[in-house]
């Protein structure tokens, strides 16, 4: 195959993002989904935050605005706080993003996964339309999630990883708020319900060194929400997926222009586990430094895009992994159930960020 400028490994919003910033810049740009459709199946609760609702314009991607979200502590106590955002179709999304990569020039190709690089000749072995071809590369992407096969190749490690469960089930009435369940029988995580429209997604995270099972407290999750009316008993679609939860990593440069974004980098949040947000900023930041490097001719473009990420993002991830690693001592103990340890470990209470 021909080389390229810059292949991307992975087409969700962080490799579309990049895809279309480096395409953006006049250059050739080949990206590749080892998924037969971009953005399914949906391995998200679909929610961002309102600034990355400029990356949503396209028809059908908005599904409803939120406004707020209740947390709830084990005793039973809730606290509302502003959460302003939007619902998103997360297949739509990821498939404008990719389309606007092709508008700008990229070529993407779906069923195509990478087989392994070798980055001293800077070229990757991809399986594509039946066969492997070898392809050349100036710069790569990598844009694989937290199971980055980039990573793999490179002989880097595993990023550590919470696994999550979701059903989209009926909601029963109009809904503005997120809710989110604090509880040690989600150890490692917690529970939620995004509503979006007609409907609702209902999941949880659960580290599975604590709690191997996620289907049964999910079920009794529904069950819950069933008896109380807010959503119907019909499981309409299943999804679930991992997330990185161990922080940035070490490095998101590898020899000579190879650079990691959006979950591959470990940039997802280890408390949340939202990871949309720094998925596009980090795509476009990466497809900038493309441009910057190989048009441009700025040696330390790619440099400044690790820092420009470590500035954007270190401190808060340090904090997230430094609270998952505290609440770690209280999974599968009676302070589980204890307000305040939840208190320390959440976002949305102020006690999450003293020292």
């Amino acid at each position: 195959m021909n080389p390229v400028d810059v292949l991307v490994v992975g087409l969700g919003p962080a490799g579309g993002a990049a895809a279309a910033a480096a395409a953006a810049g006049g250059l050739s740009v080949m990206g590749i989904d080892r998924r037969e459709q971009i953005g399914l199946p949906v391995q998200c609760a679909e929610f961002i935050p309102l600034p990355l609702g400029s990356y949503a314009q396209d028809d059908g991607v908005i599904l409803q605005a939120v406004s707020g979200m209740k947390s709830y502590l084990p005793s039973g106590a809730v606290e509302q706080s502003a959460f302003p955002g939007w619902m998103i179709d997360r297949a739509k999304f990821d498939q404008a993003l990719a389309t606007q990569a092709q508008r700008n020039g990229a070529r993407l190709h779906t069923s195509a996964r990478l087989v392994a690089i070798d980055s001293a000749q800077r070229t990757a072995r991809i399986h594509l339309d039946g066969a492997e071809h070898s392809i050349g590369y100036r710069m790569l992407v990598a844009a694989d999630g937290p199971h980055s096969q980039v990573a793999t190749s490179l002989g880097w490690p595993a990023l550590q990883v919470v696994y999550t469960r979701q059903y989209t089930v009926e909601l029963k009435q109009r809904y503005a708020d997120t809710d989110i369940w604090l509880s040690g029988d989600y150890p490692g995580g917690y529970a939620w319900l995004f509503p979006k429209g007609g409907l609702a997604n209902i999941g949880l995270g659960i580290d599975k060194s604590h709690a191997p099972d996620l289907k049964q407290p999910l079920d009794a999750l529904h069950r819950q929400l069933v008896r109380q009316g807010l959503v119907g008993e019909t499981i309409l679609s299943r999804t679930g997926g991992a997330i990185p939860v161990g922080g940035m990593r070490e490095r998101l440069m590898a020899g000579e222009g190879i650079v990691f974004v959006g979950d591959a980098a470990g940039l997802t949040h280890p408390i949340t586990g939202g990871g949309i947000p720094a998925a596009v900023l980090s795509g476009v930041r990466a497809g900038e430094a493309a441009v910057d490097w190989l048009v441009g001719g700025r040696t330390d473009a790619l440099e400044d895009y690790e820092q420009d990420m470590r500035d954007q993002y270190e401190a808060t991830l340090q904090r997230a992994v430094a609270r998952r690693q505290w609440l770690a001592q209280f999974w599968n103990t009676d302070a589980a159930r204890d307000d305040a340890v939840h208190r320390r470990g959440w976002i949305a209470f102020p006690e999450y960020f003293e020292q």
